[in-house]
């Protein structure tokens, strides 16, 4: 590893180390519903939940909102993402977003762009919507495939236009790698830049949720380490291309992300989940939930609870994190990672063969 990287990181970790102790609430996500649209092979749903389970009144978040949050935060300076399911399937939306911009909060959403109509998108930029996420997982049959819905690349390419037409919203397109379109990286990013999209980020699929028996959604190490390369060609060329959140990248960090890596689950990063649940990334297993709104005080949750994503040195008692050195770095991966006995799904330093 580089002087230069190795001095970053060390400060990065002292920045982490400080962010810790004042853990300011930036993000937090709400799980609007759970009802769907599309039927995604690799949905990270624990997938225990049934689509029967009734959304989260409104009115339940918003009390939240008025009585835990904005009492202890400046409003401006934390973002709201409803995300579910798919959060266009709540009638309530932009009455929602209203409430939610009336009270001084930017907000935003995770979506797949089905059901999202230019009629639709109008209603939620006058109500507030400042930032919007759209899934695209490749050229349309890839797509389609990944999504299982007919009119999913339409509604995906549709919902791409309505944003790039709009200059003042904040936007990006997420992609899904997998064994289907990962040599169609190159096509798919030609493809989206003719759409106007200006800031992509790439995920791969992690083996949880329905993932978890579909060998064909994951990545092999090889195709893992072609996708970082591809990430830095991109981004050498002036693209703003990117990996997203997760994982330590050893020799890549600091080239394949704007920032260097932080799990910022439960430091600065919080959820409301469909059943109250109060936890920090929606898709961490329900072990390291922190309480409920329905019993506890969110607030006093966020100040007090969180211990195991604060401090993560109970990562470093178990395999692979127990003897590898760049521990300092990782911090045992991302939370989300973590199976319900503390285990590790997978491990991007192994990935890339930089354990050693």
């Amino acid at each position: 590893m580089k002087l230069r990287l190795k001095i970053a990181l060390w400060l990065e970790s002292i920045r982490r180390k400080n962010l810790k102790v004042l853990h300011p609430l930036q993000q937090l996500f709400w799980e609007s519903t759970l009802r769907c649209n599309v039927h995604c092979l690799h949905c990270g749903s624990d997938c225990i939940a049934s689509v029967e389970t009734p959304d989260m009144p409104a009115e339940d978040f918003l009390h939240v909102i008025d009585t835990e949050v904005t009492p202890h935060v400046d409003p401006h300076k934390v973002l709201i993402i409803i995300s579910g399911g798919e959060p266009l399937m709540r009638k309530d939306l932009a009455e929602i977003g209203r409430a939610l911009y009336q009270r001084g909060y930017p907000w935003g959403m995770v979506t797949n762009g089905v059901a999202l109509t230019e009629k639709k998108f109008r209603e939620l930029r006058q109500a507030g919507l400042r930032s919007i996420t759209i899934s695209c997982d490749g050229l349309e049959q890839d797509h389609i495939w990944l999504r299982q819905h007919p009119l999913a690349f339409e509604g995906a390419t549709r919902a791409i236009k309505l944003c790039a037409a709009d200059p003042r919203l904040t936007w990006d397109v997420v992609t899904c790698a997998n064994q289907r379109n990962i040599d169609h990286l190159p096509a798919i990013r030609e493809m989206l830049w003719n759409l106007g999209v200006r800031d992509w980020r790439v995920f791969g699929i992690d083996p949880m949720g329905r993932a978890a028996t579909n060998p064909e959604l994951i990545l092999t190490d090889d195709q893992f380490h072609y996708l970082m390369d591809f990430i830095v060609a991109e981004r050498e060329a002036g693209r703003h291309v990117s990996y997203s959140c997760e994982g330590y990248l050893g020799s890549y960090e600091g080239r394949v992300r704007d920032h260097l890596y932080l799990c910022a689950a439960g430091i600065s990063v919080a959820s409301i989940l469909i059943d109250g649940s109060i936890s920090a990334c929606t898709s961490i297993r329900g072990k390291y939930y922190q309480g409920n709104i329905y019993r506890d005080s969110f607030w006093d949750v966020w100040e007090n609870g969180f211990k195991n994503y604060r401090d993560r040195t109970w990562m470093k008692q178990m395999e692979p994190c127990k003897d590898c050195k760049a521990f300092k770095y990782c911090e045992g991966n991302g939370m989300h990672l973590r199976r319900e006995d503390g285990s590790l799904m997978l491990c991007h330093l192994h990935r890339l063969g930089q354990t050693k």
